[in-house]
């Protein structure tokens, strides 16, 4: 227990190291507002006297970004996917991702973005709190408006997310303080390295309340610090302060 507990820290501070921007010569900042509704289950339904279809999951996701002040629409991500649990704490996942995305991520003009993604997710509960892990794989594919020249045009990224959700119940039964770290890792440069260059992509550290409103469904708000690095790019690093309000549901 004490080694995931400290292993959690470490990745916490190095998400938070990796946020800062100090070393970058130049960070524009922004202000965001991002929206989402993640849902998942299992198959069960079909049919309820067969208990191997509990361990068919389905996922199903869309979320809302707002940029420049949270003035315009910036980017929105709807990812359906499909599951099979090994255990009852892990859980394998393939699936699709489509994202139009606008400025400030991009410039000049619009683009989408379609995703292919693969990712393992854990999940158990401890007396401190409830601990969980997803490591994500991700093959990019852009349409013509994206800055790319030359014939590696399949953007692969590694995504590893940690997240901690500590119980309240001095405050709310229902109340918990939740902390992650999601670290981006770009495994290859795409023809253009100006536009993704491999290595240390990004990464998002979110601090917020999750709040319990029924056994299906749980709100969290809070704040997320979001810093994409652009170390071959003319244009500068970002860094994000973005508000974030998420309603999750799980049948």
């Amino acid at each position: 227990m004490f080694k995931k507990i400290n292993f959690f820290a470490i990745f916490v501070v190095l998400g938070f190291i990796f946020s800062n921007p100090a070393a970058a010569d130049r960070t524009v900042e922004d202000f965001q507002v991002w929206g989402g509704v993640f849902s998942q289950g299992n198959f069960g339904f079909v049919n309820p006297n067969n208990s191997d279809l509990k361990k068919f999951r389905w996922w199903m996701e869309g979320q809302g970004r707002f940029g420049n002040d949270a003035t315009q629409f910036t980017q929105s991500l709807i990812r359906p996917g499909v599951g099979y649990a090994l255990t009852d704490k892990v859980v394998v996942w393939a699936g699709y991702a489509w994202a139009p995305t606008a400025e400030p991520i991009t410039v000049a003009h619009p683009l989408n973005e379609h995703r292919i993604w693969q990712q393992v997710t854990w999940a158990d509960n401890f007396s401190f709190g409830r601990l969980s892990a997803r490591s994500r794989f991700e093959q990019r594919f852009f349409d013509h408006n994206a800055p790319i020249s030359g014939d590696d045009d399949v953007a692969h990224r590694f995504r590893q997310l940690v997240k901690l959700a500590v119980p309240m119940p001095s405050i709310n039964e229902n109340l918990s303080f939740i902390v992650q770290s999601e670290l981006f890792i770009a495994m290859n440069s795409v023809g253009n390295p100006g536009f993704i260059s491999r290595g240390y992509d990004q990464n998002r550290a979110f601090v917020g309340l999750g709040y319990k409103v029924n056994q299906y469904a749980t709100v969290e708000v809070g704040y997320m610090n979001q810093f994409i690095n652009r170390p071959h790019s003319t244009r500068p690093d970002q860094m994000m302060h973005n508000f974030i309000a998420s309603l999750f549901l799980n049948f």
